[in-house]
């Protein structure tokens, strides 16, 4: 058979050679349930690969079977689904099981129709669509990207049982591409006394948030992809605000509007909800910027060791503040710390992938991580954050979060640390 081996073809021979060994494959354990939920056809593995030709080429790969990653879907239009953080690997979130948050549900917007108004205090009114926002000088980078509620289930309501995916799971870092908002004002002419603008979102539920100007004049984009490829419409199809290190909710999806504005709307979404009660009588508001935080994604519940020896610590860290500069870890309750290893690349207002080797003896400890940032800021004990939160805080949940191993390999969060 003539050509290079991408370019070869299947013989009648290989074919029939691959219908008789999958026809006696075992089809993979789950693998059927998952296959059902996208909408494809389970595989079956042969007995011995070597002796069977794969698949051909296809339109879009798909995991392993083997791979069943997923988020925590609830079926409501308001609400989250989370992102499963230890079964990741690395800094970068995979795209397809990014954390949700939505208000009315996932909008659908023709990109075709789709068209952005920047308006109010500004010399020149104008209208963007999707071709032109694409015109402007583009701008990649890679950002974390954090609901303010990440981490309520472990502060009001902690339990052994809880899982990253469950604590956590509402971080996604990912690579954004965009126009930043600095060049579309330049284009508009910002008028004197201009100090914040209304972004409006185009879903049912018309979210808005106020966002101060300088804010947008510094490094807030206007993104269209995210990961190599067009927004998904969860994340916002086709044009999202983002403003990086700050709550997710201010990075406003199927952005349709900017207006700009000389004070705060003080709208719906940023009265309502999004301010934070404190233990004084008083409230944070504008609590923009998301503080240091780490979270340790392996080991921890449901992992099970099973025996004694070395094992690497992995975790996440991130700052709404700039770069990582170090992660501690202690992996005795807390009493010593010792520094992990921060992989390249550490990045400003991205997580920042960590690792610690770690020689477990069997008997029973803690283990936690521990973040700094470089202004300087130390992620707080629990029982810090209680003292300056209150036990009413609803947002901004970077208190540590502490596993303990069991004798017996388990692993369990460790809810009074």
């Amino acid at each position: 058979m003539a050509g290079s081996p991408d370019e070869r073809t299947l013989s009648r021979r290989e074919l029939l050679a691959t219908a008789t060994a999958l026809s006696g494959a075992a089809l993979i354990p789950g693998a059927i349930d998952q296959q059902k939920a996208l909408g494809t056809t389970a595989p079956a593995i042969p007995a011995d690969p070597t002796k069977t030709p794969g698949p051909p080429t296809s339109a879009a790969s798909a995991r392993s079977p083997f791979v069943q990653m997923a988020r925590t879907p609830t079926g409501a239009i308001a609400g989250s689904s989370l992102a499963p953080l230890h079964q990741m690997h690395g800094a970068i979130t995979a795209t397809d099981v990014h954390f949700e948050r939505h208000h009315a549900g996932v909008a659908m917007i023709d990109p075709a129709k789709y068209k952005l108004l920047v308006h109010g205090l500004v010399e020149r009114p104008l209208v963007f669509t999707l071709d032109e926002l694409k015109s402007f000088p583009s701008v990649t980078r890679v950002y974390f990207l954090e609901c303010s509620g990440n981490g309520r289930a472990a502060y009001t309501a902690p339990k052994p049982d809880l899982t990253p995916q469950l604590i956590d799971g509402l971080l996604g870092n990912a690579e954004w591409t965009g126009v930043s908002v600095r060049t579309l004002l330049n284009e508009v002419g910002v008028q004197r006394g201009a100090s914040w603008a209304l972004a409006e979102g185009g879903d049912a539920a018309l979210l808005s948030r106020s966002i101060p100007l300088d804010k947008l004049m510094d490094d807030s984009l206007l993104v269209y992809a995210m990961n190599g490829e067009p927004l998904r419409p969860p994340a916002g199809y086709p044009v999202r605000l983002f403003n990086p290190g700050w709550e997710g909710n201010t990075c406003v999806k199927w952005l349709r509007r900017l207006e700009l504005i000389a004070q705060p709307n003080m709208s719906r979404d940023e009265t309502s909800k999004y301010t934070d009660p404190l233990p004084n009588d008083t409230s944070r508001q504008f609590s923009f910027v998301m503080d240091a935080k780490s979270t340790i994604t392996y080991p921890t519940y449901p992992v099970q060791l099973t025996r004694r020896g070395w094992l690497e610590i992995r975790g996440l860290a991130w700052s709404g503040r700039g770069r990582i500069t170090a992660v501690d870890v202690s992996t005795d309750g807390g009493r010593t710390w010792m520094a992990a290893t921060l992989h390249e690349p550490v990045l400003s207002k991205a997580a920042t992938y960590f690792t610690h080797p770690w020689q477990w003896n069997g008997e029973r400890t803690t283990i936690i991580s521990r973040a700094v940032d470089e202004t300087g800021y130390v992620q707080p004990t629990l029982a810090d954050y209680k003292r300056a939160r209150g036990i009413g805080t609803s947002y901004h949940f970077n208190h540590l979060r502490s596993w303990t191993v069991e004798p017996d390999g388990r692993i369990v969060y460790e809810v009074g640390q």
